[in-house]
């Protein structure tokens, strides 16, 4: 009898969500695979001979969530560094940034909101170049579409003043950002951006994070940056990355890269945060309509070689004028290639938040995959957050239609497009559910499926995402309370938590309750976190 070549492990006495047994409580690995799924009793047979048995003592296991938009190294820079995502007020952030720049660490930060703080306003050039002690310091807001920095990196910068966005004082947008970031990321040693970059994966590792899609590109990181990840992430255990290329025609680059699209954040329009997602009707708080960054010719032609090339294309895309020009590239595509050939390549849009009912259908009519952002909903929608200020209430109450777009069968798959909302996948699903706006609400287990599923199947890998026999044993191992089925419409969660309606249940993600903790994250059968909790 020959040796068995895989490692075997039997996880019992647990929930198991999957759709191949809904009332599943255990599942047998054999290498990179799941080969069984079922009940305690039938487990028995399988404990003798398995090389690991793991007592699930009541955790649950689902599949793994994939977050579709991350920019892993300024995450890791943000989680390591200088991070203002939550700082209360303007002063508040300079104590910080001066505390930052005397220990002397990489003079990169993120996350600033103005629109938060009691002075209304960020730090002048006088103000920040005082905290930051001479350094050449770059701080992203918290949408990443424009930038304060330090007299010290505007010097470093050539021909800076030339650029587009440029103000001699205040935050910088448009070329005059991408300038000054690429000159802030060129001071980053290797060591500094692997630092950040596994610090980026650990913290995804741990949050039951299997996958991950970088958005890397010219604009917003570099080739180098997209490379290293690429090697880190396959050098060493944790979840897997899959790399975009957004650049304009780039599709050899993409591909000399290693990426599997040439998409991502290839920019359209910027952020709604820094006026400069692009409008048909000007903003409620600035006499103007944004910034467009392509035409739609330009991505008809995008769009057009990359289906050609054989090759996922895909933009980012905020404001209801730059979804128009995706939308009209797209169909011109379609029209020069016929429209099998476009819907086949899945190409996608990032954040795809200004859509109406006539956007919807067309996202469904010519194939496209929505990979959206929840968390940019709970952070800024609602009748007072940042989207009514920038856009009024009624304008902002049409932001990110998730309902609308599942009913007219368009595929999501969500992100959180960190370090612009942090990694955190059950807040994600939460956001989805529990909506601003309560008809733009999905059910949790929509939702969860989309932050899962929806990711690899935004790859074009349909079998992934989901606990079945065959299906790689890709999963992670929850803490949670009861499981529920939670969905908008009343009625669908009351008979869905009869037994009869064979649907398993999810943790309660109610606003308030606390959060699922993950115990262990598996990715094709290695495990790449482990809490220690585990028998």
């Amino acid at each position: 009898m020959t040796e068995r070549a895989f490692r075997t492990a039997l996880l019992r006495g647990g929930t198991v969500y999957s759709p191949a047994d809904p009332f599943a409580t255990a599942m047998l690995i054999e290498g990179e695979q799941v080969a069984w799924i079922g009940s305690e009793g039938a487990a028995d047979s399988y404990a003798a001979t398995a090389d690991e048995v793991v007592d699930l003592a009541g955790a649950l296991v689902t599949p793994a969530f994939v977050d579709a938009h991350v920019h892993a190294t300024s995450t890791g820079l943000a989680l390591t560094g200088l991070d203002l995502t939550d700082c209360p007020s303007l002063a508040e952030a300079l104590r910080r940034i001066a505390d930052h720049a005397r220990s002397g660490g990489v003079p990169i930060g993120h996350g600033w909101d103005e629109t938060g703080w009691p002075e209304g306003r960020p730090p002048t050039l006088a103000e920040l170049d005082r905290a930051a002690g001479g350094a050449p310091l770059y701080l992203s807001r918290t949408d990443v579409h424009s930038a304060l920095a330090s007299s010290a990196l505007r010097a470093s910068t050539p021909g800076l003043a030339e650029q587009p966005g440029f103000t001699p004082d205040g935050p910088l947008t448009r070329a005059a950002h991408h300038a000054v970031r690429q000159a802030a990321l060129a001071h980053l040693t290797d060591a500094q951006r692997g630092e950040a970059q596994s610090a980026a994966l650990r913290r995804a590792a741990a949050l039951g994070i299997g996958a991950l899609h970088e958005c890397a590109g010219p604009e917003i990181s570099s080739e180098r940056d997209l490379v290293a990840l690429l090697a880190l992430a396959a050098e060493h255990p944790g979840p897997e990355v899959y790399g975009y290329w957004g650049e304009l025609g780039g599709i050899e680059t993409a591909r000399r890269l290693g990426a599997v699209g040439a998409g991502g954040d290839l920019f359209v329009d910027g952020a709604l945060g820094s006026h400069t997602a692009c409008l048909h009707a000007p903003y409620q708080d600035a006499p103007h309509t944004g910034t467009a960054y392509l035409t739609a010719e330009q991505i008809a032609d995008h769009v057009t070689a990359c289906t050609e090339a054989g090759l996922q294309a895909g933009f980012h895309a905020i404001g209801d004028a730059a979804l128009t020009a995706v939308l009209d590239g797209v169909r011109t595509a379609a029209e020069r290639l016929g429209q099998a050939a476009v819907r086949a390549l899945r190409h996608r849009i990032e954040h795809a938040e200004a859509l109406d009912d006539k956007a919807v259908a067309a996202f469904a009519e010519l194939g496209l995959v929505a990979s959206v952002q929840p968390a940019f909903d709970a952070a800024w929608g609602g009748p007072d957050g940042m989207y009514a200020q920038r856009l009024g209430a009624e304008r902002a109450a049409g932001l990110n239609p998730f309902a609308a777009l599942l009913r007219a069968g368009v595929p999501l798959a969500f992100g959180s497009d960190a370090p612009v909302t942090a990694l955190d996948p059950w807040g994600t699903v939460r956001a989805a559910a529990f909506h601003r706006t309560p008809e733009h609400r999905i059910s949790v287990r929509a939702a969860f499926a989309a932050h899962t599923r929806g990711g690899w199947r935004a790859l074009g890998r349909d079998q992934e995402g989901v606990l079945i026999p065959g299906a790689p044993a890709t999963y992670a191992v929850w803490q949670s309370g009861d499981l529920v089925v939670q969905a908008p419409d009343s009625r669908v969660a009351g008979w869905s938590t009869d037994p009869r309606s064979g649907i398993p249940g999810l943790p309660d993600l109610t606003p308030g309750a606390p959060l699922p903790t993950c115990l262990r994250t598996v990715v094709r059968g290695r495990t790449v976190y482990d809490a220690g909790s585990l028998g």
